[in-house]
């Protein structure tokens, strides 16, 4: 196991909301991938394989948790990463990306990206798809609805009407949606959108949701019918770029004490203000996956960025 279970549960009364602070999944670098990472190392391992070969954005969390993580189990890390805004906080994650001892293929889209991955694979190589969200990658999540489903039972909260969390690669959403139908929980996921094309994102999960039923357990399609929600309306011009209401709900979460970023949480966080807003009298559930365990020991032993890295970061 290389996270710490269970995460917290703590209720926001100003805002009435819950938050599961998947923030603090591990002190060592934290947020949603390192659920996936429970079940991919091991299967890796288990595979034989001695790399992890992957794809993602130049400042993507899932190839940072997967290079500090595959580093700490004895597994080499690669990955093929694509263009981003630039910000300080992508900035921060490259910079770590190096200094766990990723190796770093810039690619100009994610279809050369792809490609680049399966060049560099072979017979020791353990393939990863963007954000670890693959079957294997989203039971970390049926694993978490169970979590969630014990924090229930023993008085820490009230079942959720609804969980908000952010939809990117899929996998988050779809293994909580399987695991809330597995556990018999009446909740539903509320999916917010923070990457495109909208419509291979909003496919991709909903195919992945029924895939981890599947693999779960789940013998009964119907359970799944209407547990995922999907809200588009958080997305704005893209992939990594702010919204006005993302810039509002950072500073929210800043005054109430979570740590947001404007490619991913913050996006989410101002849907779950609107749901609660447009749903009142919910139990809403607010699943937070952005890392707050300090990057600066890290980041002491960062190298420059290579131009090549260097000339993916827009903006």
């Amino acid at each position: 196991m290389i996270g710490q279970y269970p995460t917290p549960v703590e209720r926001l009364d100003k805002l009435g909301l819950w938050v599961k602070r998947d923030d603090l999944t591990s002190p060592v670098y934290g947020g949603n991938k390192v659920r996936k990472l429970e079940r991919l190392i091991p299967d890796a391992i288990e595979r034989g394989k001695k790399r992890i070969v992957t794809v993602g954005a130049v400042g993507s969390h899932h190839v940072l948790a997967t290079a500090v993580f595959g580093a700490r189990a004895g597994l080499g890390v690669e990955a093929a990463i694509v263009p981003q805004r630039r910000t300080e906080h992508v900035e921060r994650n490259v910079r770590a990306d190096l200094a766990a001892g990723a190796t770093l293929r810039p690619a100009r889209t994610y279809v050369g990206a792809g490609i680049s991955a399966l060049l560099h694979g072979g017979r020791d190589a353990y393939l990863v798809p963007m954000g670890g969200s693959n079957v294997v990658g989203s039971l970390g999540y049926v694993d978490a609805a169970f979590e969630l489903a014990k924090q229930i039972e023993t008085g820490l909260l009230p079942e959720p009407d609804a969980i908000v969390v952010t939809l990117g690669s899929g996998g988050t959403a779809a293994g909580l949606t399987a695991g809330v139908a597995l556990a018999g929980m009446k909740t539903i996921v509320i999916g917010v959108v923070v990457a495109s094309p909208v419509w291979f994102v909003t496919g991709w999960t909903r195919r992945l949701v029924r895939r981890v039923y599947a693999a779960a357990g789940g013998r009964d399609p119907r359970a799944l019918e209407g547990r995922l929600q999907i809200v588009t309306s958080e997305l704005g011009r893209g992939y990594g770029e702010p919204t006005d209401s993302a810039r509002r709900a950072l500073e929210i979460g800043r005054e109430n004490g979570l740590s947001l970023d404007l490619t991913y949480t913050a996006k989410c966080f101002a849907g779950a203000l609107a749901y609660v807003q447009n749903t009142p009298n919910s139990n809403v559930l607010y699943w937070h996956t952005l890392s707050s365990a300090p990057l600066d020991e890290l980041l002491e032993n960062a190298p420059p960025l290579p131009r090549a890295v260097e000339r993916l970061l827009r903006g």
